[in-house]
């Protein structure tokens, strides 16, 4: 028993110093981000927004495109399907903005099983500046969204990214969401960028071309399921780092219900668990469940008083509310039981994880599948290649006008 409990006695008091110290380097973090970006350059920049369906205050996201602070840049909306019902709201604010560069492109290029990258590619592709963000539809951009995404870029880097933060919760399967999406993953994310172990998140991700198009285009995100960890392992190959912006960007949640919510954290957590096995293994113990029921057991064998007990799970979520005040995120009355909550949680998603394959993305139904083999990825490197050549050609006006016409009536929808 003697054993048990100094073991006990010892995972608490080191869960509690990381916690603390992980939310300590978070709030210096986004305290430092609050300093205006100066960029050491302002370079022309293509922002490419995939788009599907309509989500939660859809107009303000798409429209805060069109407002950003930077002396020169165009906008490509990307949809797989002309019929979508996000499509008239695009081309709406797109001719609000005569004055933007900014044009909307339908079509599916399948290169993987992924639907988020195979709508990217013909962005890509048409994309005319060499530095490019892709910044997924319904994420707000504030004004200085490039200013801070540039001024992040400093020498090894490969890509700069955002996680995003949760905002405008309605109800309390919207605040549990936040209790995931704030004070646990984007304090986490931030942890990890500031000791140099940057990952990408595919929220928000700024690339120089040219790396990208060094491996064979957006058909190298292909290797994995995810793009973002597919991304990751493109830099990190390339010896470069993922740069983390530490002021992360809203996306207004509005009311959502528990099992989406749940079905998000799953596919997550498998995807995490596919692509980062080794990092995603301390997952079961970084929230507060594991800690707290340690403390527990030291309570029932009297060797604390059930008094400390109290003190260490106040401290424990005052440290996170702390946090989210300073960061100026969401936190409401409602906060702290999802905070608990989400705790709870943890251990049954981190088997989960482990547990099966599949999951389901707005409506598609997909399974994580391993890596193609070296002959798949060339064939795919050499296809997007193909399509490349074909859109440089069709820009140029080199192909007969009838392909000319059917490339276009496929992928373009741009402001006449």
């Amino acid at each position: 028993m003697n054993v048990a409990i100094w073991l006990a006695a010892a995972f608490v008091v080191f869960s509690v110093a990381i916690h603390f110290a992980s939310v300590a380097i978070t709030a210096c973090q986004v305290v430092k981000a609050r300093r205006p970006a100066r960029p050491g350059s302002e370079p022309p920049i293509t922002i490419l927004r995939p788009v599907c369906g309509i989500d939660y205050d859809a107009e303000a996201t798409l429209r805060s495109t069109f407002e950003l602070d930077w002396p020169d840049y165009e906008v490509i909306f990307c949809s797989a399907n002309e019929a979508d019902p996000v499509v008239p709201l695009v081309e709406r604010l797109i001719a609000e903005y005569p004055q933007m560069p900014a044009r909307l492109l339908t079509g599916d290029d399948r290169i993987s099983i992924n639907p988020k990258l195979n709508n990217l590619v013909k962005g890509w592709q048409a994309a005319s500046h060499q530095w490019i963000v892709m910044s997924d539809s319904n994420v707000v951009l504030p004004p200085d969204f490039l200013k801070r995404l540039m001024a992040r870029w400093t020498p090894g880097t490969g890509l700069v990214c955002s996680p995003p933060i949760g905002g405008q919760a309605e109800g309390f399967a919207a605040e549990l969401e936040c209790a995931f999406l704030n004070t646990f993953e984007a304090r986490w994310q931030n942890v990890a960028g500031a000791i140099g172990l940057g990952f990408a998140q595919g929220k928000t991700m700024l690339w120089q071309r040219g790396l990208l198009d060094g491996v064979g285009g957006v058909a190298a995100l292909a290797r994995e399921t995810a793009e973002d960890a597919a991304a990751t392992k493109v830099v990190r190959s390339a010896g470069l780092l993922v740069r983390l912006d530490p002021g992360p960007f809203i996306q207004p949640l509005g009311r959502r219900d528990f099992r989406s919510v749940w079905n998000r954290q799953v596919r997550w957590a498998r995807l995490r668990r596919a692509s980062f096995k080794l990092f995603f293994l301390p997952e079961l113990l970084a929230g507060g469940f594991a800690p707290l029921a340690a403390a527990a057991f030291l309570v029932g064998t009297e060797t604390i008083p059930i008094l400390a007990l109290g003190g260490l799970v106040g401290s424990w979520y005052g440290a996170e509310f702390v946090l989210a005040r300073l960061a100026g995120w969401h936190f409401s009355a409602q906060s702290v039981p999802a905070l608990i909550l989400r705790d709870l949680l943890i251990p049954p998603l981190w088997v989960l994880a482990w547990a099966g394959n599949g999951f389901n993305w707005r409506g598609n139904a997909m399974r994580i599948e391993r890596a193609p083999s070296r002959m798949m990825l060339a064939k795919i490197v050499e296809l997007a290649g193909k399509a490349a050549r074909v859109n440089q050609l069709l820009t140029r006006g080199m192909l007969p006008a009838s392909i000319s016409r059917r490339r276009r009536t496929r992928i373009d929808r741009s402001n006449p």
